[in-house]
């Protein structure tokens, strides 16, 4: 059990800091129906991170069972798969970070926070940690670790509640720490949303290169 959370817990790290669905939180929150959209985001959020975890548990646990003292082909070849992708998105982040005194692009639906409700902000967040391909496949890991694990029921329960809780926290936090405080937070919010814009691309870049190198080898380490 400790095994499979320290494997998953660099993956979940990797959704968490995921710089685009914090972006989009922190400007929800500086929305005008701020706590509305901003709740209704986080609910999306988490349940976008369980649905597409227990997909991918449920997925690798028809993978056929071996010796746990053997190598496991099947699984490992999975991750060297994923890491490789990882590996070719930190590529195409790295090659799409802007020049000095270039203003970074942003997706366009962001223009469209200020219009949000509480539904179409949970639809969002729901989409960009189902839906996202680079959390998707953070997801994946994380589920073919957890269902190749030969865990028990609760024990996979308990593995997939603590990735959702790490993966979701950079979202949870600023949302919950508005609803406390929104006057003491709105000048820090607007200066880590600036902050996140000018280096997504690197933030990004530099993640998914750890990450996939980290998969890569767990993924050689089970042959």
């Amino acid at each position: 059990m400790g095994t499979v959370i320290g494997d998953i817990l660099p993956l979940a790290l990797g959704v968490a800091i995921s710089p685009i669905p914090i972006i989009a939180a922190i400007l929800m929150l500086l929305s005008p129906k701020a706590k509305g959209t901003s709740v209704g985001f986080l609910l999306g959020w988490l349940v976008g991170i369980v649905v597409a975890v227990v997909v991918f548990v449920l997925l690798a646990s028809v993978i056929p069972a071996e010796d746990p003292d053997a190598s496991k082909p099947i699984a490992g070849t999975v991750k060297i798969i994923l890491g490789a992708l990882l590996l070719l998105l930190a590529l195409k982040q790295w090659r799409s970070r802007p020049r000095p005194g270039e203003e970074p692009a942003l997706p366009k639906w962001m223009s469209a926070i200020d219009q949000m409700n509480a539904g179409k902000g949970a639809g969002l967040g729901f989409l960009l940690s189902a839906v996202n391909p680079k959390n998707l496949l953070m997801a994946a890991g994380a589920g073919v670790v957890i269902g190749t694990a030969g865990l028990s029921a609760g024990e996979s329960t308990v593995a997939v509640a603590v990735f959702t809780v790490v993966a979701g926290c950079s979202v949870a936090i600023p949302v919950i720490g508005y609803l406390l405080a929104s006057k003491r937070m709105a000048g820090p919010l607007e200066s880590l949303r600036g902050w996140l814009v000018h280096n997504n691309a690197t933030v990004m870049a530099v993640l998914l290169l750890v990450i996939g190198v980290v998969m890569v080898g767990k993924g050689i380490g089970s042959f």
